[in-house]
């Protein structure tokens, strides 16, 4: 019997973003920089959202459109070009849409932000949640009963940590973790929340609370733990050159999860996972930076390096027999509505 279910669920805050690359430094007060790249496009959850649905995941988006044109330019792109579902979404009358300036310079960025808190909490859109394979969720210190509620319908909750701007740390937080299948966070939120000193001590404590554990480590990779398979890895970051930085854990979370619902050793799902999102950081924006099917095999096919080409050989019996189309990019400007 087929299983119907959508294989990632999906909650949280959209934005609109809009990133300026090529800054080479921050400006100054008073300072005018012109500079020589531009991406527009939703963000936030979409983020995840559109990575996922471009691994052919069938995606379910709850999430809040301001009444605007960012929204409804945002829900056009993830509705009818990502062939996302958006039916558990509402739009909020006389709300504008969340718009983030992204500053990306030196392999990093800075945000600018202006929005409002939509009047839809992620429990009054998720409801009785529907079933589904997984769900991608941001923990943060207040709990959402939804996840407990989509924990028990059996689906298999995939988390991330977000930085904690009172530096407190609390480990409290962790408590959610009994909720979750795999636990993704990022070498120092994972050592903050631990109190530990290193991403492999993190690691260690982390794989007590949740059965998959994955901390990843920027330009030095990702390592992880499977305490179902009893697997243990730990592999390196591609050389990259980084155009933008946004969106990138979202891609190798979203990524690994593909991987897992396809079985994979926890060695591929983490080399597969690192590299889609560093093919991500070599575009503008977040969302519609994320490689999907088709990025993952044009770069395979232009492989040249043979070591590379062995240590990713598995990708030959991987990818699928249709790719799929070039997906598309973030444009510099919103393209107009058709009348």
């Amino acid at each position: 019997m087929d299983d119907d279910r959508p294989d990632v669920l999906l909650t949280g805050l959209l934005f609109y973003d809009l990133v300026l690359t090529g800054l080479g430094k921050p400006p100054t007060p008073g300072e005018e920089i012109w500079t020589d790249g531009m991406g527009c496009g939703p963000g936030g959850i979409a983020n995840l959202a559109v990575a996922a649905s471009r691994f052919g995941l069938r995606t379910s988006l709850a999430t809040v459109f301001g009444d605007d044109l960012y929204g409804q330019c945002c829900r056009d792109i993830l509705r009818d070009q990502e062939n996302i579902d958006l039916s558990l979404s509402r739009t909020a009358d006389g709300r504008p849409t969340p718009v983030t300036v992204s500053l990306a310079y030196g392999g990093d960025r800075a945000l600018v932000t202006h929005g409002q808190e939509p009047p839809y909490s992620q429990d009054a859109l998720m409801g009785d949640p529907p079933e589904a394979r997984t769900a991608l969720v941001h923990i943060e210190a207040e709990p959402r009963e939804w996840l407990a509620k989509a924990a028990a319908n059996g689906t298999h909750i995939y988390a991330d940590v977000g930085w904690d701007p009172t530096q407190q740390w609390s480990t409290d937080l962790l408590d959610q973790l009994t909720l979750c299948h795999a636990f993704l966070p990022n070498e120092g939120e994972a050592m903050a929340y631990t109190r530990t000193d290193s991403a492999v001590a993190a690691l260690g404590t982390l794989s007590e609370l949740v059965p998959v554990a994955v901390v990843t480590r920027g330009g030095d990779g990702a390592v992880a733990v499977d305490q179902i398979t009893g697997e243990y890895a730990e592999v390196p970051a591609l050389p990259v050159d980084v155009l933008d930085p946004t969106g990138a854990g979202d891609v190798f979370g979203a990524s690994f999860v593909a991987a897992s619902l396809g079985g994979w050793p926890l060695e591929e799902r983490l080399r597969f996972a690192v590299l889609s999102a560093g093919l991500s950081v070599g575009r503008h924006g977040g969302a519609l930076a994320a490689p999907g099917w088709y990025g993952v095999d044009r770069w395979w096919r232009s492989l040249t390096d043979p070591e590379l080409r062995r240590t990713y050989g598995f990708l030959a019996d991987r990818l699928p027999d249709d790719p799929g189309p070039p997906v598309a990019y973030a444009p510099v400007t919103p393209p107009a509505r058709q009348i």
